[in-house]
């Protein structure tokens, strides 16, 4: 089986495949205070919850984002799994050329989630990722990562709005009932929601008509949904596209 880890700024989402079957997969926090033996008994607690044999864990595939973590995931995984994992970055086989500038700026998590969304459309790919950033990556029907834009992910202009804006509370991320808001809630909420939805779909249509070519925009990331229903952009969301992607890349590794 190979356990796959995605490690974000704020939440990890770890899945274990057997072949190409994703057996079950969950999201925890990222905390760089975690010792390994602390993330060691946090996943092996995950696999006995889900009825799933750690032994038979025999390969680990890790995307990451956050450096100072590398080391304990490593530590991790080969005292609890008994394998040495491979993490995305220089030196990995992904199959896509990267166009970049300099390629060894871009984000792991981007690079999987192009390469899983090119190998399941085989066209012009767009992927949305809602994460702790929000970020576009675009890629050509010919399977090349062109790049892409970062923008402020929804929970940080959440936490911005409240932190700075003193007389504003904290709110759920939800559809209010009408875009303008009769309270200051629904307002925040409109704000937040629709005015992702422009972003996305604004952002979209400009990088489509730059490119120029058809592209497919597939959306990612726990808040994707939402964003989705109300885009006009997207066409749709995959939850478990970065799952996909890091054991697709560890397989085009690892061929034998």
């Amino acid at each position: 089986m190979l356990l796959a880890i995605d490690v974000g700024n704020t939440n990890t989402v770890l899945g274990v495949f057997e072949g190409r079957r994703l057996l079950d997969h969950w999201r925890v926090e990222t905390s760089t205070r975690r010792t390994s033996d602390e993330y060691g008994i946090l996943v092996r607690q995950l696999f006995t919850h889900s009825g799933i044999d750690a032994a038979r864990v025999s390969a680990v595939v890790v995307s990451s984002v956050v450096p100072p973590l590398q080391g304990n995931l490593e530590k991790m995984c080969e005292r609890y799994f008994r394998t040495r994992p491979m993490f995305i970055g220089p030196g990995v086989k992904t199959g896509m050329p990267i166009l970049y500038d300099n390629p060894r700026e871009v984000g792991a998590d981007r690079i999987v989630n192009a390469v899983s969304a090119y190998e399941k459309h085989h066209a012009g790919v767009l992927v949305v990722d809602f994460g702790t950033a929000t970020t576009f990556d675009a890629v050509s029907p010919k399977g090349e990562y062109l790049g892409g834009a970062i923008c402020p992910g929804i929970n940080i202009a959440m936490e911005a709005l409240f932190q700075n804006a003193s007389k504003l509370p904290r709110v759920e991320f939800a559809r209010p009932p009408h875009v303008v808001g009769r309270n200051t809630v629904h307002s925040i909420q409109s704000g937040l929601v629709f005015g992702y939805v422009g972003l996305v779909d604004g952002i979209c249509a400009r990088m489509q008509t730059e490119l120029g070519f058809p592209v497919k925009v597939v959306a990612t990331g726990g808040l994707a949904p939402l964003v989705a229903s109300e885009s006009k952009a997207i066409h749709e969301v995959d939850e478990f596209l970065t799952l996909e992607g890091l054991r697709i890349i560890y397989g085009r590794n690892h061929a034998s």
